[in-house]
Order: structure tokens, then C-alpha cells, then sequence
């Protein structure tokens, strides 16, 4: 699986190495490890799908990063039938979206009380900005 960081991604790991608040090296570690975790977690995935010459279901592979990145792993791998690549939606991502995100994210509301994706935010005419949820309080976004 190839990654490509983001830089809010980077940022926040160099939150991480630069804080005194750990009293280990252990500490720090797990805490990196989580944080990657929850990045990862938001992301979408694709996995490669594989049937055999006579149409009988394959083997699946993934994540990977793009369906580019899965389809050379196929041209690798060297078996024989077809190949297809399918979108894994992230499910910390469509959980942020219903309930808002754990922190503020890129693409998310910073106000603490809402913290939906922007595309849950009105565009049209007085209600601009308000979140359109009705369980949520925001009445205009602010975004990063």
C-alpha cells in the first residue's frame, strides 16, 4: 500500500514528536500509532477483485491507495482471469459525516458543537452555513 502523506496529516504527527506531555518513548509510541490509525481510518481504500478464467470468484485483495496501485499489483501477481477494483467507502468518514469528526479535521466544521463534513452545510439563502442535520446546534460553518 503506497501513502502519500497529507500535509494536516504530517502536521499532526509532528504535533506528537515535538510534545512534552509523554514520560516514554513507549508512550509516544502508541499515541503516533493511534493517531496514524484515526488519519488512515478516514481515508477511502480500493481493493482488487479477482475471478478465474471460468468465472469462478477469486481472490480479493487490499487496501490500497488507488486503483492504479491495485492494477499494477494485479499485472504483478501474474494469475490468470479478470481483475476489478472496487472502492472501500472509509467507515470513519461516513461516521464523521453522521456524527461529526472525533477532532478538526479538513473538510469538517471546527465549531466544537458540530463538527460535520462542509457538504452537510447549507448553501442556500438564510439558512447559508447552517448544518442542515437537525440533531445539530451549528448555526453557520467554520471551516479551517
Amino acid at each position: 500500500m503506497r501513502l502519500t502523506p497529507r500535509r494536516e496529516e504530517v502536521q499532526q504527527v509532528v504535533e506528537i514528536l515535538e510534545s512534552d506531555q509523554f514520560k516514554s518513548a513507549d508512550d509516544m509510541a502508541k499515541a503516533l500509532i493511534k493517531e496514524v490509525a484515526e488519519m488512515l481510518d478516514m481515508r477511502d481504500w480500493v481493493a482488487l477483485t479477482h475471478r478465474f478464467g471460468d468465472g469462478q470468484l477469486g481472490i480479493n485483495w487490499g487496501p490500497f491507495s488507488s486503483g492504479i496501485e491495485a492494477n499494477r499489483y494485479a499485472e504483478k501477481v501474474g494469475i490468470n482471469g479478470k481483475f476489478g477494483v472496487v472502492k472501500l467507502y472509509s467507515p470513519g468518514l461516513l461516521l464523521a459525516n453522521a456524527q461529526g469528526a472525533k477532532k478538526a479535521t479538513k473538510d469538517f466544521c471546527t465549531n466544537t458543537h458540530c463538527m460535520h463534513a462542509s457538504w452537510v452545510h447549507s448553501a442556500l439563502g438564510n439558512s447559508r452555513g447552517k448544518c442542515v442535520l437537525e440533531t445539530c446546534p451549528c448555526t453557520k460553518y467554520a471551516g479551517k
